[in-house]
């Protein structure tokens, strides 16, 4: 098999959206990443929860979120409350407290549907890298610089990789499917 290196690099960074993606799904843990797409006014920029104090986990179904600047706690309440995170925060002047439920069978369905909404997504955007790959292999047998069998072997590695980086999704997808379903 040939080497396509942009291709691939292509195919990775997909990979690695897909599971910083992912990450942001809370499957019944408290995880910090969940806060990642969380902002919050902080002298008049728009600012990550994670970069305007300490986030932490005292136990499995909690997360604590300690400013530095204690008087923006009102804005990261608000922030929280506003997201789509569905978890009411308790400020008790020092810090915000989120906790977690156990997740019910509903939720679980929908999160596993999203996972799935995610993965195709993805599945998309590698079959993308796949068609620009054999686009750019036309184009050089069109200006001489491959043979009709060199385009042919070509197609059939670029092929390769897009059913590796595919399958890999498809693992990706179907562990964090059992993460959620298993909590």
């Amino acid at each position: 098999m040939a080497n396509y290196p942009e291709i691939e690099e292509k195919m990775k960074k997909r990979i690695a959206g897909y599971e910083s993606e992912l990450k942001t799904i809370r499957a019944g843990r408290a995880n910090a990443s969940v806060l990642d797409k969380i902002f919050v006014e902080y002298y008049g920029v728009s600012t990550p929860i994670g970069q305007v104090g300490t986030i932490s986990s005292p136990d499995p179904r909690t997360l604590l979120i300690q400013p530095w600047d204690a008087s923006i706690l009102k804005d990261i309440e608000k922030s929280i409350q506003a997201s789509d995170l569905g978890i009411a925060p308790q400020n008790d002047g020092k810090s915000i407290r989120l906790s977690f439920p156990p997740l019910t069978e509903e939720r679980r369905r929908e999160l596993a549907k999203l996972v799935k909404k995610y993965t195709e997504e993805v599945k998309v955007q590698i079959r993308n890298a796949r068609r620009d790959g054999i686009e750019t292999v036309k184009n050089q047998k069109k200006n001489g610089e491959m043979t009709e069998d060199d385009v042919k072997a070509a197609e059939k590695d670029i092929q390769k990789l897009t059913d590796k980086y595919i399958d890999l999704a498809e693992s990706i997808c179907a562990d964090k499917e059992k993460e959620i379903m298993e909590i």
